[in-house]
């Protein structure tokens, strides 16, 4: 894969994404087995987690494994409606228009597709260093312990179905639209509209919008998104260019403290033949 081709500026409206709206979501599941599926993953009973971030969790939050591109979480909250009930949530990667777990990488395992996917696209040339698990702001990538040779887990956004043409699987199994597929634009046009039609229905926040610089993965909903799980540290700024201003010091760095150091050294050794001569 050509540099040119990892860098590419993309326009973020344009790539594909998934906007999940928490409202129409009656939490049957449908989408995590149809991930299944079309992943052909096997089922991994909760007693055996294989989770390396902690526990299980229950039935009611199960995490992610690495059998498990995506799970539904479900919260009692009360809606802006004032109704308390049961919301559903769906968890998997975000695909992040600019995932640090891409820039993490430094045997560029994985590709920031040109239609949005972010893609663990070449697994042998994993170290299995974790790096791309630690730095993701969403906890949403695993790794398969129990492998010898541990290889990353995560949703492809069912990339080889994009490519096609095809919604992903889980899209296309949702009765009730609560997941729905299209180009990041149009899919946050739609948010927005549904929000300002409905203000007694959805708190006025499209979760992904901004977060970390944008998520391919956007969400909707009537209950404030801490009271659904989703962790309140998140930064509104890329990751990427919010430690570039750092990360660009490194070749100046690189030149000048061995100059000091050497600098230092000498410093050091002068004045300590000095002191012997007295």
């Amino acid at each position: 894969m050509e540099l040119l081709e990892r860098t590419a500026k993309r326009d973020p409206s344009e790539l594909f994404g998934i906007l999940f709206d928490v409202n129409r979501c009656i939490g049957c599941r449908a989408c995590q087995m149809a991930c299944k599926q079309a992943h052909n993953l096997p089922y991994v009973p909760l007693n055996q987690p294989h989770r390396p971030r902690g526990e299980a969790g229950n039935w009611n939050t199960p995490h992610l494994t690495p059998y498990d591109y995506l799970v539904m979480n479900a919260y009692l909250a009360e809606g802006k409606d004032g109704e308390t009930k049961w919301r559903h949530v769906r968890r998997a990667c975000m695909h992040c228009v600019e995932p640090i777990c891409f820039e993490a990488c430094f045997v560029h395992a994985y590709r920031k597709t040109p239609e949005g996917p972010v893609v663990y696209m070449d697994p042998g040339i994993c170290v299995g260093c974790r790096y791309c698990q630690l730095a993701c702001p969403f906890l949403t990538i695993q790794v398969e312990w129990e492998e010898v040779f541990s290889r990353i887990s995560k949703c492809p956004m069912c990339y080889e179905r994009v490519k096609e043409g095809q919604q992903p699987a889980c899209v296309a199994a949702c009765p009730t639209k609560a997941l729905e597929f299209g180009k990041r634009g149009g899919l946050l046009a739609k948010a927005r509209d549904r929000i300002n039609k409905n203000p007694d229905q959805y708190v006025d926040h499209i979760f992904g919008e901004k977060e970390v610089g944008g998520t391919s993965v956007l969400y909707i909903s009537s209950v404030p998104f801490e009271e659904l799980g989703f962790s309140e540290d998140i930064i509104d700024k890329s990751i990427p260019k919010y430690t570039w201003k750092y990360m660009s010091k490194a070749p100046f760095l690189a030149v000048s403290l061995p100059v000091a150091f050497a600098a230092l050294y000498v410093y050091t050794k002068k004045r300590s033949g000095d002191e012997d001569g007295h």
